[in-house]
Formats: structure tokens, sequence, C-alpha cells
């Protein structure tokens, strides 16, 4: 699983059009260029890819006046809004070590009904659950990582990670059960988002361009 497709798409989704600069503005702002692979280059690379699969729109909307190419401006298809909303219930539900993963879907739930968003967190803990089960079909928590030698501190790793991820979903339910924040159909939610311009406190100030280093090789933005 990766989180830029995810988080790409919901970033241009929340601003209607979107340039690459504006996408990157709020991933930073949200902190995404800490804890996911959403650096300048695999922005850009996510926007272009994406909009050769048909997920997104390319708007050539005014000439470089530094005589390099075009501005784009990039707008989600029906096609990119399905992938959107199918990802977004995968990464809500979906048990991964990586953080970046789920970190991505929070930042979204909103885009969904109340209802659904608490089904997809319950699935979630039965996911956590049966995952925990398949690691203790080898490794005894009670008995301590001493067992298997040093090699136990990875099971007990894992178990004491899913312990701790089971109890902050549980949580959040209980959150989302009791009325906090505002999910598709109660009004308008809270989004996230920096308008055209304004200075963002978390960015990293570096200049971003389409030519830079993206991601590993493993076509993850393929």
């Amino acid at each position: 699983m990766s989180a830029i497709r995810l988080l790409v798409l919901g970033a241009v989704r929340q601003h209607g059009r979107a340039h690459g600069y504006q996408v990157r503005n709020d991933l930073e702002y949200w902190g995404a260029h800490e804890w996911s692979n959403a650096k300048p280059g695999s922005i850009y690379h996510a926007l272009k890819q994406m909009a050769k699969q048909g997920l997104l729109l390319a708007h050539e909307i005014a000439p470089s006046t530094a005589g390099g190419p075009p501005r784009v401006e990039y707008e989600i298809t029906e096609l990119g809004t399905e992938e959107y909303l199918t990802l977004l219930r995968e990464y809500l539900t979906a048990y991964d070590q990586r953080p970046d993963v789920l970190t991505a879907a929070l930042g979204f739930m909103v885009d969904l009904e109340r209802a659904e968003v608490l089904g997809l967190l319950e699935k979630r803990v039965r996911s956590i659950e049966e995952w925990r089960r398949s690691v203790t079909e080898y490794y005894t928590p009670e008995e301590g990582p001493g067992q298997l030698g040093h090699i136990g501190e990875i099971m007990n790793f894992w178990v004491h990670s899913a312990d701790s991820g089971a109890e902050w979903t549980r949580g959040l339910i209980e959150r989302v059960r009791g009325g906090a924040y505002t999910f598709a159909g109660e009004g308008e939610p809270f989004r996230g988002v920096l308008a055209d311009g304004q200075e963002n406190p978390f960015g990293t100030g570096r200049p971003g361009r389409p030519g830079e280093a993206v991601g590993g090789p493993d076509g993850e933005f393929d």
C-alpha cells in the first residue's frame, strides 16, 4: 500500500481544481512530508501519472513567465473519485504496519457518512484482532519474548503494536459514535486546506520541481 495516491487525489478533490504547489502545500500543512512519501517530486509525479490514467484531468491555464512549461491545474474525474473512495475505505479498514496508510485515510474520513466510518473502523478492529491471533499461534505474549531468544522481541513488538492499535481504534469509534466531527451529509465538514497564497506555517520552504527524484523502483505510482 502507498498513501501518496489517496493523499494527492484527496487534496485535489478538496479544492475542486488545484495546481501542484497547492497540493504540496496542503500536504505539508498536514505534515505528510514527515510521515509519508509525499515529497515534492513524488507529488508532481503522482499528479502526472494519475492524469495519464484518467483519474485526474489536467488543465493548462497559463504560460510560464520564466519560459518553462505552462502552469497546470488538476481536477478529479469520475474515475478518480471512484478510486479515491475505494482507497479511503480500504485504508480505514486494513491493518498495515505502515502508519502513513491509516494517517492518510483519517485525514479524509469525513468524506464518508458517519455510519459507514463506524462500520469500517469496527472492521479494522476485527482485522487487527485476526492478525494478532495469527502471530500468537507461534508466540505466547504471557511468556515474554525470551522464549524465542532476541528474535522474540520482533513478535513482542508486533503484538504490542496490534494491542495499542486496537485500543486507539476503539477510542476513535467511541468519539465518532458520540458525535465528534462533521461527516458527509451532516453539513460542511472541517477542511484542513490552505487558500491559494496563504502562508504555510509547516512548509519546508524548499522548492519542488517536476524533475526531482521520486519514490523507489517499486512502481507504486503506476
